[in-house]
């Protein structure tokens, strides 16, 4: 009998759980410092990893080169590639902390605006706007170095990757692009 009466307590307690938190889905992201930046994005931002910005690229067979460093060996790189592609991700890094640096700023400035009440409808427009054009521009870095990276590679290593990755058949090719030879 109170095996039963504590289950039906558990699942009461259970219900009334996720009845407040569905009421309340931002409760606890108040205290972010950018509010609607993650703990993982304001990473990704500062260190240049992908975050998901080019997976246009990624899912249509055009490798990026972070993943292929990593799949080297299965892809059997010869030196040349794994030279160049080395150097890719590194200009490609630098270039993802500048610009994720940028979004940082404006972001915060954004942020700061909207706490000290000062924000009007046309500086709001504005800044998101300038926001959407660096966060463009970041998206627009990571893609490059997908087709830079595909350019360095044969038809063959990019199925290897693709099988390696996980990824079918359907999303293997990329505009009749073969790679290098």
């Amino acid at each position: 009998m109170i095996s039963r009466l504590f289950i039906a307590a558990l699942a009461v307690l259970a219900v009334s759980a996720i009845a407040i938190a569905a009421e309340q889905p931002y409760a606890g992201l108040d205290t972010r410092q950018i509010k609607a930046l993650s703990s993982d994005e304001i990473a990704a931002l500062t260190t240049g990893s992908g975050f998901s910005q080019a997976l246009s690229a990624e899912l249509n067979g055009y490798p990026g080169p972070r993943h292929v460093i990593d799949l080297a060996e299965q892809l059997g790189l010869d030196d040349a590639q794994r030279s160049a592609i080395q150097a890719l991700f590194s200009d490609m890094q630098a270039e993802a902390i500048a610009v994720g640096t940028q979004v940082l700023a404006r972001e915060a400035e954004f942020e700061a605006a909207f706490r000290a009440g000062t924000l009007t409808e046309t500086g709001l427009l504005a800044m998101a706007e300038d926001i959407g054009r660096i966060r463009g521009n970041l998206r627009a870095v990571h893609l490059k170095f997908h087709l830079r990276t595909t350019a360095l590679l044969t038809s063959h290593q990019i199925a290897l990757y693709n099988a390696e990755r996980g990824y079918g058949a359907a999303n293997s090719g990329h505009g009749g692009h073969d790679g290098a030879h």
